[in-house]
């Protein structure tokens, strides 16, 4: 953990000078009941496939990620300098709960698992993404998932 004291007299300046955009009115929906919701994930791990191309940097863009992926063909290259690996490389679900939605699924705790999920680089400025977003709300809504579990990381 970092404590904000320990972070370099520059490096708070910095961030003490940026520019927020206020959310605004943000449109709220009500939720599906578990039961009838579609779920997807979203995670902000810079998880990917072995054979796509790693995120470097700070992108803005996203990995799509099958629903039957063998997790064993999992990737993560997250950087940042306060980013720990150790809890997913001892389970991947920490990052990416693939499993226990399928698994939620069996018990019919959750109407259906969506066929695709999404991985975003974590610490990258949200102007940066906002049109990667917006692409995979419209897939979102294209597969019918009406229930996102996003994990921030």
């Amino acid at each position: 953990m970092v404590r904000w004291a320990d972070i370099p007299a520059g490096l708070q300046e910095n961030f003490d000078r940026r520019q927020f955009k206020p959310f605004g009115n943000a449109q709220w929906v009500e939720a599906p009941r578990l039961t009838d919701a579609r779920v997807a994930v979203i995670t902000t791990a810079a998880i990917h496939r072995a054979d796509d191309r790693p995120f470097t940097g700070h992108e803005g863009d996203y990995r799509i990620i099958p629903g039957d992926i063998d997790y064993a063909d999992l990737n993560m290259t997250h950087s940042s300098i306060n980013f720990d690996r150790s809890a997913y490389q001892q389970d991947v679900n920490v990052c990416f709960p693939l499993e226990h939605l399928q698994s939620l699924e069996e018990s019919g705790e959750i109407g259906s698992v969506s066929d695709w999920h999404y991985s975003f680089m974590g610490s990258t400025a949200p102007e940066r993404m906002e049109a990667a977003a917006r692409e995979v709300a419209e897939m979102l809504r294209g597969d019918h998932v009406n229930l996102v579990l996003l994990i921030p990381i």
